[in-house]
């Protein structure tokens, strides 16, 4: 079963900036509903990721300076695909990811984006049976092969 928040994340020992992405442990992706407008997709990407940002240690990347020394905080060291799919697809990797071991699930159901007040969210997916519940981003973090099992062949979001 996909794993609680906290649970998923990287030791001090395990932060290898100097390396690819491919050769962390874990494997970070965001799948996107990809017949959103574009402006809905942003949000829903922006919106899982900032929850994968709280809840993953060690996933960014210690802050950097510019040439000039100002600061820029540091981003995720182990990138982070954002693929598209469609809503049937992407409740199918909804599925897979709930039912693996050892990664963790941060999703935006679509009732997320129909509401400007979060308690009134929270009620209409209280209400919300699993299986009708529909999606419009979906992030998950774990290993590298079982994320890639998750997702299949989906391609970037265009």
């Amino acid at each position: 079963m996909a794993v609680q928040p906290n649970d998923v994340g990287f030791r001090p020992d395990e932060i290898i900036t100097s390396e690819s992405t491919r050769s962390a442990r874990l494997k970070w992706v965001i799948v996107v509903d990809r017949t959103l407008p574009p402006g809905r997709a942003v949000n829903a990407a922006a919106c899982v990721a900032s929850v994968v940002g709280a809840q993953v240690p060690g996933i960014h990347g210690p802050d950097v300076k510019d040439g000039d020394g100002e600061p820029h905080l540091g981003l995720p060291w182990i990138g982070c695909s954002v693929l598209g799919a469609l809503p049937a697809q992407l409740a199918t990797v909804r599925e897979r990811a709930a039912a693996a071991d050892g990664v963790l699930i941060a999703d935006m159901p679509m009732l997320a984006q129909h509401t400007r007040v979060y308690d009134e969210y929270a009620d209409q997916v209280s209400a919300t049976d699993a299986e009708h519940m529909a999606y419009y981003a979906v992030s998950i973090v774990g290993p590298r092969k079982t994320v890639d099992k998750i997702v299949g062949k989906l391609g970037l979001l265009p």
